[in-house]
């Protein structure tokens, strides 16, 4: 059992003390379906203030926040207020934008059954589960959380045990502020985790890893319930000789730095041809020394690893490989939960180091003889959440674009396609499936229900029996026609021709009265 002390009265209880009941757990699953059911949360007036609350805790409580961080994961004040002000962006596109979002959007009708019309329309799925994860736990948490308000549904919320003091806070704001009629946080490990998945939801959002992904996907087919799974992989670097190797360099090691390794689309290790690979580690070994001239462990800018069993999951990977094959760093502090930015060249290929996500500071470089060699080594693993290449060489790019497979590509740079608003984020494979972000969440948390309106004052009885060889033929061999061009002209010559049969009828046209 953990030690944690609460923000709010400083108290200090094991982490069990502060675990949801299950039998609670499984009552606020039912109370939010009832109230879903209810049509609480379907008026945009109350998403749009849920989503002013969330502003507001955000906004309120930014010290608070920081300091869970701080005491989670060291993460630096610059990449926590980064990621802060990222939530608060989304939160105030959604409410912008959300009057728009919830408009019906018609669409073509075919000839076979017109008189009518058709549209989309979105709605919720329900209740929605949402499990979030411990690297970005605040982000990773709320991000979501602004799609499926704006969207409508009730929310069950439960974020990571690992980062427990960001998660401690997460339950005491969002279920002292939110509306917790239909909106709901829970705490647990494990065990509560298993059994929250065998509850009935009507969306999983799972953010996490792979190994847990798959138990996450197989609890949810039991109710045949739709999800998204934001996984992670072995996001590749790839440089090719026409590469800018200094910026290159800086590039991938703040994206491999950040968070200290521990994001999912985080550089996993860089393919490097034969010609540029000293070139290339020596660029790196600069870079490292610019960025933390004292050290990194004396940094303000080097965050640390979650927790001992990451560091030792971490340290094992290194323990495995030759020594002689580390050319920079691998010094490590279990006390500090500090492990130094460490260069590993040319591990072997069943190593740990390349089989598994590697989730912290350690970057391996593999040294190729030809472009296509690299490329068929990225084809030939996993498809990867992001894939980076360094390249000025459009065809090169095209090719890498068109050649592999992964949820985004990047070129020239690492992990910032990741803030931008119309870009769905999302892996492919392995990685996961599903995407959101901005207006994207917003569509994964929506049902696209599909409406057709006929017409009654017209009925022809070609579908109805008894059959007869005329039906059967207009029904076999249909008129061809554009229904954009000759219908339209034909069936406005007709109209003219009733209207003035009508008009005539009726001695109202003045233009027939005076002729």
């Amino acid at each position: 059992k953990r030690q944690v002390s609460t923000q709010s009265t400083g108290e200090t209880m094991t982490t069990k003390d502060i675990y949801t009941p299950v039998e609670k757990i499984a009552a606020f699953n039912e109370e939010l379906r009832k109230n879903f059911n209810a049509g609480l949360s379907l008026p945009l007036e109350w998403r749009k203030a849920q989503l002013n609350k969330l502003k507001n805790i955000l906004s309120q409580n930014k010290e608070r926040f920081l300091e869970a961080l701080r005491q989670d994961l060291k993460q630096t004040i610059g990449l926590a207020l980064n990621v802060h002000n990222q939530v608060l962006s989304e939160i105030q596109f959604a409410l912008d934008n959300l009057d728009k979002w919830v408009l019906p959007k018609t669409h073509k009708i075919p000839l076979i059954v017109q008189p009518g019309s058709a549209y989309t329309i979105p709605e919720p799925y329900g209740v929605v589960l949402i499990i979030s994860p411990w690297n970005y736990p605040i982000s990773l948490c709320l991000k979501p959380l602004v799609g499926a308000i704006a969207a409508g549904n009730c929310c069950l919320i439960k974020p990571s045990e690992v980062s427990h003091h960001c998660s401690v806070l997460l339950n005491e704001l969002i279920n002292s502020n939110l509306d917790t009629n239909c909106i709901r946080c829970v705490l647990g490990g494990a065990e509560e985790t298993s059994k929250l998945l065998k509850l009935k939801f009507d969306y999983i959002f799972f953010t996490g890893g792979t190994a847990i992904g798959k138990i996450v996907m197989e609890a949810a087919s039991h109710h045949l319930t739709p999800l998204t799974l934001e996984l992670g992989g072995k996001t590749p670097a790839l440089v090719d000789d026409t590469a800018d190797l200094m910026q290159t360099a800086r590039r991938v090691l703040w994206g491999k730095t950040l968070n200290l390794g521990q994001t999912c689309i985080s550089p996993d290790y860089m393919l490097v041809s034969k010609r540029s690979s000293l070139t290339m580690i020596e660029n790196l070994k600069r870079v490292l020394s610019e960025f933390f001239p004292k050290g990194a462990q004396n940094s303000p800018d080097y965050s640390r690893i979650i927790n001992e069993r990451h560091f030792d999951r971490l340290v094992g990977y290194l323990n495995e490989i030759p020594k002689e094959k580390i050319v920079f760093g691998g010094t490590h502090d279990r006390s500090d939960k500090f492990i130094e930015p460490t260069i590993i060249l040319n591990p072997p290929n069943d190593s740990k180091l390349m089989e598994e996500e590697i989730f912290g500071p350690l970057l391996p470089i593999v040294v190729y003889d030809s472009f296509a060699e690299a490329v068929q080594f990225i084809k030939e693993r996993p498809k990867p959440l992001s894939l980076y290449l360094f390249s000025k060489d459009k065809k090169v790019q095209d090719h890498v674009i068109k050649h592999t497979s992964s949820g985004g590509v990047v070129l020239n740079d690492v992990i910032v396609h990741y803030i931008c608003p119309d870009l769905p984020f999302g892996g492919v494979g392995d990685s996961g499936f599903g995407t959101y972000h901005y207006k994207r969440s917003f569509k994964t948390f929506s049902h696209c229900k599909s409406v057709l309106k006929r017409g009654t004052w017209i009925d022809p009885n070609i579908r109805y029996p008894p059959s007869t060889p005329r039906k059967l033929s207009l029904l076999v061999n249909p008129p061809k026609f554009d229904i954009n061009t000759t219908a339209l002209k034909y069936g406005t010559i007709a109209l003219v021709v009733l209207g003035s049969l009508f008009l005539l009828h009726t001695n109202d046209l003045v233009v027939f009265k005076f002729l």
